[in-house]
């Protein structure tokens, strides 16, 4: 019943010069909330419902979405780069809100959320980052030993291990790592002044925690907490998980209205 509900509530942003967006949306009042999913997730995960349910009761706006070639959304997973999936994040916040967002982003989208907030400062209030990844497929890549990636540059495909599906492994194309060193946010300061939360599981196999914590040093803005949970898997999706970080937004939410 509840995969039913969830298809027929799906929404589509049609853009002219790229492929549709699959989205759910929430009218209500702002600083509204938008999730970003991990590299191969959807809209449909353990986070998104609690986040959207959270709002709901809430009276607060809320989108959860599909990037090109995920879940619902058009286009091919293969043809994907992660500077195409930027765009897809602008072209929510741009088409389908007004006012302050407050962006939570899961691992990749974690990354992801930190360009949107560099690109539309005036319209990202807040970040909640979930296991934020920021460089690490690329990072991954390059500790590689030097035959291994010539190998990958050769054959043009990376089998980037992971525990999440079947296959043991992601296929991703030597094309998509050469143009996500493009989107590196480590290497100087990030100009990003927000309030900002990290969330970082300890037990993260996929993500290291150390992760969030070069984020929060990176970043200009000096309101920055991580908050990391020693026994905490990447996906962070237990029941006690999903509390910390709807409590999370409903702080910020809280702020926000205070600094308002």
């Amino acid at each position: 019943l509840l995969v039913c509900r969830l298809k027929s509530s799906v929404s589509f942003l049609t853009r002219p010069d790229r492929p549709n967006l699959a989205y759910h949306k929430l009218k209500g009042r702002n600083p509204g909330v938008i999730f970003l999913p991990g590299l191969n997730s959807n809209m449909n995960g353990r986070k998104a419902a609690a986040l959207e349910d959270f709002c709901n009761s809430l009276g607060h706006a809320f989108i959860r979405f599909d990037y090109t070639g995920c879940g619902s959304s058009g286009g091919k997973f293969e043809e994907c780069t992660v500077g195409k999936w930027r765009k897809d994040v602008l072209s929510i916040l741009d088409e389908l809100t007004d006012g302050p967002q407050i962006l939570v982003g899961s691992s990749l989208g974690g990354w992801l959320m930190l360009h949107a907030a560099i690109a539309r400062p005036d319209k990202v209030a807040a970040l909640v980052g979930v296991a934020v990844a920021a460089d690490h497929l690329v990072t991954t890549f390059k500790k590689l030993p030097i035959e291994a990636q010539k190998e990958i540059e050769e054959k043009g495909e990376w089998k980037f291990p992971t525990k999440h599906n079947e296959e043991g492994y992601y296929s991703l194309t030597y094309d998509f790592i050469r143009e996500a060193e493009n989107h590196c946010v480590l290497n100087s300061p990030i100009p990003i002044t927000c309030p900002i939360r990290l969330i970082h599981g300890m037990k993260d196999d996929d993500v290291p925690w150390q992760i969030s914590m070069q984020v929060a040093d990176r970043v200009l803005s000096k309101d920055v907490d991580v908050i990391l949970r020693k026994t905490g898997q990447h996906r962070m999706s237990e029941k006690e998980d999903t509390k910390l970080l709807v409590n999370t937004v409903d702080d910020l939410i809280d702020k926000l209205a205070t600094l308002a």
